[in-house]
């Protein structure tokens, strides 16, 4: 398996992909020495239309060598099912998880995007799309603005995330931290791990082992345990 798992995809400066587009160079059959033909999964954008958000998307990943097109494009769900067997890299946008799994569910999607992936096609996603290759989306930060028919994901990795991590709360602000959050999350599903995964971070999948890259540590949660701080370049499993 070979994935890149991102907490976001702006920096703070505004740029889309950039802090991150030499992992996913690295990422492509021929790290992006001959074009990749990618499908793009676009159903966590909600306030712009799927067709902008593929624009958007396709003009970051140019640099890359990576030729875009989007799964919604397809006539009909067993024509986008196909499209996912036969890409060689899958690439889950963020925006709102919810969406991004009911639409998946809907149109037969979630099969065939694990079995494309365990298989070996290449997948990369940013927030929502970092969700979705958990076992759940129980850990992402977005509100339920639809019903997916269940929280059970891809379950590509072991653990849950919990992309754009921080612990901060604004001065007088007196609702829960990120970190209460997930206590709350694993008091209930004990057996459970999560990743505070920060902003300008993300995972580098593969059969080996998954890998934290980026800048910044990040925190690896379990219930009953103080969390552990985990240092660019430690490896969560393997």
């Amino acid at each position: 398996m070979n994935a890149l798992l991102l907490s976001n995809s702006r920096s703070p400066d505004g740029a889309y992909l950039v802090h991150a587009l030499d992992a996913i160079r690295a990422l492509t059959p021929s790290q992006a020495q001959t074009t990749t033909q990618a499908l793009f999964v676009p159903f966590a954008g909600v306030t712009m239309s799927w067709d902008e958000y593929t624009d958007t998307v396709a003009a970051a990943l140019a640099p890359a060598n990576i030729a875009l097109r989007s799964v919604h494009g397809f006539a009909n769900d067993a024509d986008a099912q196909a499209a996912v067997a036969q890409a060689e890299l899958i690439v889950v946008g963020g925006g709102n998880t919810f969406q991004l799994l009911a639409q998946c569910r809907a149109r037969g999607l979630l099969q065939a995007i694990r079995e494309a992936v365990q298989g070996g096609t290449r997948y990369l996603g940013w927030s929502a799309g970092a969700n979705l290759a958990c076992p759940t989306i129980c850990t992402t930060n977005d509100m339920p603005i639809v019903d997916p028919r269940g929280l059970d994901a891809l379950g590509l990795i072991g653990f849950q995330i919990n992309p754009h991590y921080t612990n901060a709360l604004p001065q007088g602000h007196q609702g829960e931290t990120r970190d209460q959050r997930i206590e709350e999350f694993l008091v209930a599903n004990r057996e459970a791990k999560v990743l505070g995964l920060p902003e300008g971070d993300w995972l580098e999948v593969t059969s080996a082992a998954i890998t934290l890259r980026g800048p910044h540590d990040a925190r690896f949660f379990s219930h009953g345990a103080a969390p552990i701080v985990m240092a660019p370049g430690a490896i969560l499993a393997g």
